[in-house]
């Protein structure tokens, strides 16, 4: 071997040996259901969305932050929890049932602040599955752990299809 292909491969390996990590690196699941916080979150979010489906306003208000700012790629910005409530009241209530997509939800750590937690939802149109198609989204909740409560105090929810 030639003295430039020996330096040439001796830059290589480096870069090389950087790449596979990253691949390794996005292949490890960020938390597994025995994970504590990932156990808390996955069952707020099933308690979150319980309060949805069966339209209870009053249990939906307990999850959310007065200050809740909700993103929504179709409608928008909505700011502060009576705004989403009665948005949920208009739109939601009634009209469509929400279910996790299994094995989609991830949950990581906001050291200081509580968690972040990404996944897909699927959207059911009660009475209407023969005529209506069912729809997904993306979604990130914000959850802040303050004074041993959880609530959620930011909404990203996108790429609706």
């Amino acid at each position: 071997m030639t003295l430039p292909a020996l330096r040439s491969m001796l830059l290589i390996l480096p870069l090389l040996a950087f790449s596979s990590a990253s691949v390794k690196a996005q292949a490890v699941p960020s938390s597994t259901v025995k994970d504590p916080l990932f156990q808390t979150i996955s069952s707020l979010d099933t308690a979150l969305f319980d309060a949805v489906n069966r339209c209870d306003l009053e249990k939906l208000g307990t999850f959310m932050t007065d200050d809740l700012e909700f993103y929504h790629d179709k409608t928008g910005l909505a700011v502060g929890k009576q705004d989403f409530l009665e948005k949920t009241k208009k739109n939601l209530c009634g009209k469509v049932t929400r279910e996790l997509v299994p094995g989609s939800m991830e949950v990581y750590p906001l050291n200081g602040y509580g968690a972040v937690e990404i996944g897909v939802h699927r959207f059911h149109h009660p009475g209407h599955e023969d005529t209506m198609s069912v729809g997904e989204a993306k979604f990130i909740h914000i959850w802040q752990h303050k004074d041993g409560t959880w609530k959620i105090s930011r909404v990203i929810s996108y790429d609706h299809h």
